[in-house]
């Protein structure tokens, strides 16, 4: 955004421990606190002038001039501020990050009673709720400490966002009041998720209970003012909140939320009397169990534009996910495709690539990435072709020797780079890459002497801690590696590197260095991707199913310039409807059986032969993301993807044709089309000084 020249702030928190440190010990993930902060952050400067308190637990008074929420615990905001510069344009933006600080009488009653040791030990119990992120991304656990993250980020956002509209000529035209007529005008907020999806109440309360607007007029400028992102269509990701625990935290928002929802409700049954399964389908409120709040539902009714990230994946939030809203509101509902920053993820990943592309169509593609079309015209240039192949391998040779250093393992650098790297996720498919090498391995051990292509199979995630099956399979990839990577007879043929602790600086070494860019998702599942992005821009090229953004990848580059297999949405639905047997696919593929057979057998772990008998048993019973019924399909794609690399030259045009049409990729183009879609502000409007729209986006 300070790259479009657009004035923007990033709010989140200041987490004391970021994502864990991942640890692999004797093929298993041990979880290592990243006290990132141990030497202090040179970027980040506090701002304790601008700290905000934000209030929890409580009760609401009903009072004559409306509803009070009293008798609440304090807990301080104390921001910290990062600049964020644009590239070569001297704009700067501002990402403010909060951390929880406990005020100074806290608990201090208790050093009425004597106990001052514990009134000052409690402030920890206030300072928590910046402590530590919650790594169990793609899956939604409620609990308290988190809901009180969500909404500290928020309280103290939208304190600081009305200060700054107040202070600003818009809000200061009446001395007695402050008219927010323009506040809509002036402020665009971004939902990013539903972690922050408290702001809505929580604007809807200060302007209720603190500015005294009627609420009509208040949810009309709520809801002009947010607008919501979808990430996930997986439902054990999306929040729903017990109201019991809303209730006990924030009471006065849980009275918001249900008049909300009351209103909402009266307006879907003016439209569709007597529908009263719509009604259930609809509410904010899931009744059934426990009561909860569906944040997801919130954000769609309380935001002006809905968007899903990738074009296959907003068809879904559309048609599938959130029908029933689109069917009410068809106009809210849009698509962003998601990008990348070039400056990140070629210039400083990749400088002899990005050399070698300035040299052939100049260097203004930095910022304006659709230009990389023109290297169209050089696909069949020979000297490019040899130039383009000679950085990869540059790449390939300085990543060899990192892994030699780092795991021990002597790579072959001239032998294929396939790399899957990415969160360790059942709908990510590690597993069938995982069976894929059984098939190699098996395939090297049957017929020694066969051609083989050969391949250093490089993968590399996290699990969430608490995510067994995430852990099991990061175990099997590990015991597999362990059994391939000693055997004489494959030698240098086949190599399987399970990569510790994948994080950003990682990936700028590995993606430069690929070869195959797995992105395998059972379709339908993924909903944008970005490392797809990354690798097509650095000369990989992509084995993938017709999922998130790999379909508009497909569209761009020409499918025939992709290795795209398996079913397609349609067919994953069809046979969720016929039952999805994986049995069938078992008894009918000979390689499939002999690679589950290993594994049953404990071939891949000898000194506990049962140990991989929950992965097996899932993927025979509970496979939720159909591994069976895309395996035929995957390997024969893998066996196209090994003839073609035989040939250096086409393997090298087929890159080059990939890197000319990933323009479309960038962070720059998503950022125009929300700032012009959704946000309401044209990027060559922009100037310095006030009169602009400041898009906020608030994230955890």
């Amino acid at each position: 955004m300070a790259t479009l020249g657009l004035a923007a702030y990033g709010y989140g928190i200041r987490y004391e421990y970021g994502i864990f440190n991942q640890k692999i010990r004797d093929g298993w993930q041990v979880e290592e606190a990243d006290d990132w902060l141990r030497h202090g952050n040179p970027w980040e400067k506090a701002r304790p002038e601008y700290m905000l308190p934000v209030h929890f637990y409580g009760r609401v008074e009903h009072a004559k001039s409306g509803q009070k929420w009293v008798d609440t615990q304090v807990v301080l905001a104390l921001p910290y501020d990062t600049p964020v510069p644009g590239y070569m344009n001297n704009t700067v933006n501002t990402m403010r990050l909060w951390s929880a600080r406990a005020p100074n009488d806290f608990n201090l009653r208790d050093f009425n009673v004597g106990d001052y040791i514990q009134a000052v030990l409690d402030r920890n119990l206030a300072e928590n709720i910046s402590r530590v992120l919650y790594p169990n991304d793609n899956f939604f656990e409620g609990k308290e400490l988190r809901l009180k993250q969500e909404y500290f980020v928020v309280a103290a956002t939208l304190q600081d966002i009305i200060r700054r509209f107040k202070a600003s000529k818009f809000g200061s035209t009446e001395s007695v009041r402050t008219i927010f007529d323009s506040f809509p005008d002036q402020v665009a907020i971004q939902l990013n998720d539903t972690h922050p999806a408290l702001a809505i109440p929580e604007l809807m309360r200060v302007f209720v209970d603190i500015e005294k607007l009627p609420w009509t007029k208040a949810w009309d400028i709520t809801k002009r003012t947010f607008a919501y992102t979808n990430h996930t269509v997986l439902p054990e990701a999306l929040e729903r909140w017990p109201v019991d625990l809303v209730e006990k935290l924030l009471p006065r928002h849980l009275q918001i939320i249900y008049e909300i929802n009351q209103r909402h409700l009266d307006k879907v049954t003016a439209l569709f009397p007597n529908d009263l399964d719509r009604l259930r389908r609809m509410s904010l409120i899931e009744e059934g169990g426990v009561k909860r709040i569906n944040m997801a539902h919130l954000c769609i009714v309380g935001s002006h534009a809905v968007n899903g990230v990738a074009k296959i994946h907003s068809d879904i939030v559309k048609t599938q996910v959130f029908k029933d809203f689109a069917d009410l509101e068809p106009e809210k509902f849009q698509n962003k495709t998601n990008g990348i920053t070039p400056r990140r993820w070629l210039l400083l990943c990749n400088p002899g690539l990005a050399e070698l592309i300035a040299e052939k169509i100049g260097e203004d593609y930095v910022k304006d990435l659709s230009q990389l079309i023109k290297l169209h015209k050089f696909v069949n240039d020979d000297i490019f072709i040899r130039e383009v192949s000679k950085v990869k391998q540059e790449n390939k040779v300085k990543f060899a020797q990192l892994l030699e250093k780092e795991y021990r393992v002597k790579i072959n650098p001239s032998s294929m780079f396939d790399v899957h790297v990415k969160r360790i996720h059942e709908y990510k498919r590690q597993l069938m890459n995982c069976l894929h090498i059984i098939t190699m391995y098996n395939r090297i051990k049957r017929d020694p002497m066969k051609p083989f292509v050969p391949r250093t199979v490089i993968i590399g995630g996290k699990a969430a801690p608490g995510y067994h099956m995430a852990k099991m399979i990061i175990k099997l990839i590990t015991a597999v590696g362990h059994v391939v990577n000693n055997d004489p007879v494959v030698g240098n043929k086949l190599k399987v590197i399970f990569l510790e602790n994948y994080r950003v600086s990682l990936a700028e070494k590995v993606i430069p260095a690929t070869d195959l860019s797995e992105q395998i998702s059972t379709a339908g599942t993924e909903a944008s991707g970005t490392g797809n992005m990354k690798f097509m821009l650095n000369g990989a090229l992509t084995i993938g199913t017709m999922d998130g953004a790999n379909v508009e990848m497909a569209e761009e580059a020409g499918e025939e310039n992709l290795f795209i297999f398996g079913m397609r949405i349609q067919e994953v639905a069809e046979l969720d409807k016929k039952g999805y047997n994986a049995q069938e696919y078992y008894d009918k593929l000979p390689e499939l059986k002999q690679a589950i057979d290993q594994i049953k057998s404990g071939f891949f772990s000898p000194m506990q032969p049962d140990l991989f008998n929950e992965v097996t048993n899932m993927l025979f019973h509970h496979d939720r993301f159909k591994v069976f019924a895309d395996y035929e399909a995957y390997v024969k794609c893998q066996d196209k993807v090994s003839q073609l690399y035989m040939n250096a030259k086409e393997w090298t045009k087929l890159v080059i044709r990939n890197i000319a049409a990933s323009g479309k990729f960038s962070s720059d183009r998503t950022i125009k089309e929300y700032a012009r879609e959704i946000w309401n502000v044209e990027i060559q409007l922009l100037a310095f000084g006030a009169g602009i729209k400041v898009p906020i986006e608030i994230s955890q």
